[in-house]
């Protein structure tokens, strides 16, 4: 399921809940019990490579495939 960010209109707390991509525009209440909490817009970075070490150089060609401008 996946995980949804909220923000509390009412004391400004931001807190997660999992649910249904069906219940995604559900209303939620935060953790203190305020209603109408509203849901941000998640932003998700994977950072990472295969294995122990740095991650590989990119490779290409030209600037839209990769490559050095400079």
């Amino acid at each position: 399921m996946p995980l949804y960010e909220f923000r509390c209109k009412q004391c400004g707390t931001d807190f997660e809940e999992r649910r249904s991509m069906a219940e995604s525009n559900a209303p939620a209440t935060c953790p203190s019990g305020h209603a109408g909490a509203v849901r941000l817009l998640s932003v998700f970075a994977s950072v990472g490579s295969t294995g122990p070490g740095p991650a590989p150089a990119p490779s290409g060609g030209a600037c839209c495939a990769g490559g050095c401008c400079g």
